[in-house]
């Protein structure tokens, strides 16, 4: 990012993207990086991941995972158990932090998107 606007700017796509996943489904990192057109980036949407919890409009990123299903997120939410509870009560069987039959769940913005 080269700066601070250009950051806004894509925190803000991520921020869109996410609030589209539906309920009982989640996304990856890299999904989204690649589906905004920067594959490279999925630790950038991670970090506004980290940053959309401080926003007034709720961005549900509880449904974003790394790209195994592991709920690498878990320790930027109020408690370390906050996405898993939140995840189960969508539906989602979450073991040992890894969500269970991953795909069956998985959201793919680059299928479902159009730009």
């Amino acid at each position: 990012m080269k700066d601070s606007r250009d950051k806004r700017d894509f925190f803000e796509k991520v921020f869109a993207v996410v609030r589209l996943i539906p309920y009982g489904k989640v996304t990856s990192y890299g999904a989204i990086a690649t589906y905004l057109g920067i594959g490279s980036s999925a630790r950038t949407v991670g970090w506004a991941m980290n940053q959309s919890h401080a926003l007034k409009e709720a961005v549900p990123a509880h449904r974003v995972v790394n790209r195994n299903g592991w709920l690498t997120g878990k320790h930027h939410f109020e408690t370390p158990n906050t996405m898993e509870k939140l995840l189960a009560s969508e539906g989602v069987v979450i073991i040992d932090d890894v969500i269970q039959n991953y795909r069956a769940h998985f959201w793919d913005p680059n299928l479902s998107l159009v730009l």
